[in-house]
């Protein structure tokens, strides 16, 4: 059985997410999501969410593609998770390349490319914008 594991917020889910979620899920037997806690996204990156923990939990819980969800509390804890759950395979988005390398020596790591003018960012900005327009449809294709 080949294990994979990837670390996001995944705050307001969208279709880049869902895309990187089933790749990742594509390359192994069972997919297991560190989600970033609201404090861990408070504390170390400053960040506040707009959807709960649990509400994020969930939604990733009821996907297809996701076996496993485990809390992200700190940056530190990707080889104890990487050793702990027998990940064969580490996957982040391509804006994250070279930045996880070091867990080389644990297992496997991969870079996926991004679904192309879809983000969280790119969301909040477009509500907070108050435009009507239509955000750019995302390429639903994996």
């Amino acid at each position: 059985m080949k294990t994979i594991l990837t670390y996001g917020t995944f705050d307001v889910f969208h279709v880049g997410h869902l895309n990187l979620l089933k790749r990742a899920r594509a390359l192994g037997d069972r997919l297991i999501v560190a989600l970033s806690t609201d404090e861990f996204n408070l504390e170390m990156k400053n960040k506040v969410t707009a959807i709960p923990y649990r509400d994020r939990k969930m939604i990733l819980e009821h996907l297809n593609c996701v076996d496993l969800v485990i809390p992200e509390i700190n940056w530190e804890q990707k080889i104890n998770d990487v050793l702990n759950h027998n990940v064969d395979i580490f996957v982040m988005g391509d804006d994250w390349q070279g930045k996880f390398d070091f867990l080389s020596d644990y297992c496997e790591v991969q870079y996926l490319k991004r679904t192309d003018n879809i983000s969280s960012t790119m969301i909040k900005q477009h509500i907070s914008s108050g435009n009507n327009g239509q955000l750019l449809a995302a390429d639903m294709s994996l």
